[in-house]
């Protein structure tokens, strides 16, 4: 009786670890219909901050306010509830961010679900803003074009650190004015200031991690698709698990010079488990 007793206990032990981990998704309806999205577990405080947002009815009655086709469609600033037709969005948000969640595994393939935030030269570590968000519609690339997409990364790279060199030594002038090239994308005056601090630069550059793409990203960009020129600068915390196509309806629509829908595109979220 003490053995089946105790051969009970251990089936119920056995039982309760093989079973499968609890998950986290999100189900966004919105006008065309709705995508389910997957929240990884890796990327925990993303995952956290999220569904506290959702349960609370944070993002009911948001826009997708930002919309680029074959790029990705964003959403989740909460001054566009109300926002007027036309008026630029995208500066809303919490009074607080996200610290950056690196996981390499995790890559802006198609579906991929991230947090939007701040450029690097107001943001150097990447802190994720807590409510914005984008999903990756992307395209499919060819080996040429993601060689391409390695020398874009190196490139931008390349102008933080010249930024961040001119910032150190007090150079307020030249880098007001190495800013404004980079907005025009003046490259060759871009470069001849590179030029000018190259060995600084260069020496700088090597000692981070260049980014090149591995065979099997290079296999998922040139298959899937995505947005390869944004791994390791943003939190991917999720992926599309059912909807890509509204997704793609939503990324079709005719939008604005500023890129927001002219027809306004709302949602909610709601919060599921163990689907």
């Amino acid at each position: 009786m003490k053995n089946a007793f105790i051969i009970a206990i251990l089936a119920l032990l056995l039982l309760a670890c093989s079973s499968k981990p609890e998950e986290t998704f999100v189900t966004i309806t919105t006008p065309y219909g709705n995508i389910v999205v997957k929240l990884y577990d890796s990327t925990v405080k993303h995952k956290e901050n999220f569904v506290k947002l959702a349960d609370a009815g944070y993002f009911n009655g948001t826009l997708f306010h930002r919309v680029i086709q074959k790029f990705m469609i964003q959403g989740g600033d909460p001054s566009s509830k109300h926002a007027l037709p036309g008026a630029l969005l995208g500066d809303g948000d919490t009074t607080y961010t996200v610290p950056f969640e690196y996981v390499p595994s995790y890559l802006h393939k198609r579906g991929a679900f991230a947090a939007a935030r701040e450029n690097d030269d107001e943001n150097p570590l990447k802190a994720s803003s807590a409510s914005q968000f984008y999903i990756v519609q992307g395209k499919v690339f060819t080996n040429e074009e993601l060689d391409a997409v390695e020398l874009k990364v190196e490139r931008r790279t390349k102008q933080y650190i010249m930024m961040d060199l001119l910032k150190k030594e007090g150079k307020e002038d030249e880098l007001k004015a190495f800013k404004q090239m980079a907005d025009k994308r003046d490259t060759a005056n871009i470069r001849l200031i590179i030029n000018k601090y190259r060995n600084a630069v260069e020496a700088q550059y090597m000692r981070t991690k260049p980014f090149r793409l591995t065979d099997e990203q290079r296999r998922i960009y040139s298959t899937i698709g995505g947005t390869p020129h944004l791994d390791g600068a943003y939190t991917v915390f999720g992926e599309v698990v059912s909807g890509m196509e509204i997704v793609d309806q939503i990324a079709a629509v005719q939008t604005d010079t500023n890129d927001r829908p002219v027809q306004d595109i709302r949602m909610t979220i709601k919060v599921l488990k163990n689907k």
